[in-house]
């Protein structure tokens, strides 16, 4: 049985929320360690070009000629790429939530989220999220990055839901009061426990509905 709710829409962001974050600066760290890069070098670099390669204007390849293969290395694009994509883990269990939410509710879920295009690619493949997700309003597709309120607008008009029937879950603060400033509901993500109590205090009950009469 289906429970009525104001809210029939959520939108999600990955990294952080359903997934960890795909190149981070951790993930960066890593793999400044892993192949004996200049760490300082490298995030001068990554962040004198992010924001045009996660809009989609330039090719992972480009992206790595800029920030890592500008020099001669003793390591490959190929394997450098394979520990890129190999950072990306599952949070299962929030996966899971959205799953049983969307089949309970009858939820659209959106995904709103800055990431490149090959990594988002195969974060969305490999962790079957378009098995459950119904749009990718991703920053390498749209070419435009949150905090850009216009990416919430054009979520908004590729949901064709109003902002009052949407909730939005997310990691980083800014982005949350960007969304509430176009009047869409958000939840601070933390961790999977408290966003579900969130959620389950806004009418989204993940628990499977008993009929008491019965």
């Amino acid at each position: 049985m289906k429970m009525a709710t104001a809210i029939n829409c959520l939108f999600l962001d990955i990294g952080g929320v359903l997934l960890t974050d795909g190149w981070d600066h951790h993930a960066r760290k890593r793999a400044a360690t892993k192949f004996k890069l200049n760490f300082v070098e490298m995030e001068d670099r990554h962040h004198l070009t992010f924001d045009t390669y996660e809009e989609g204007k330039l090719t992972l390849e480009e992206y790595l000629g800029r920030v890592v293969f500008y020099l001669k290395r003793p390591f490959s694009r190929a394997q450098f790429r394979r520990f890129m994509f190999a950072q990306s883990k599952p949070h299962p269990e929030m996966i899971e939530l959205v799953h049983k939410l969307k089949g309970k509710y009858g939820l659209k879920i959106v995904v709103v989220s800055n990431e490149a295009r090959e990594l988002n690619s195969h974060r969305i493949r490999t962790f079957k999220l378009d098995g459950f997700v119904d749009s990718f309003v991703s920053s390498c597709f749209v070419h435009i990055r949150k905090p850009d309120a216009d990416i919430f607008r054009l979520a908004l008009e590729i949901a064709q839901t109003p902002a009052r029937r949407v909730l939005y879950i997310e990691n980083t603060p800014m982005f949350v009061q960007v969304a509430e400033g176009l009047g869409i509901r958000s939840i601070l993500h933390k961790d999977y426990e408290s966003t579900r109590a969130k959620l389950s205090a806004l009418g989204l009950n993940d628990e499977r509905f008993i009929d008491e009469t019965c």
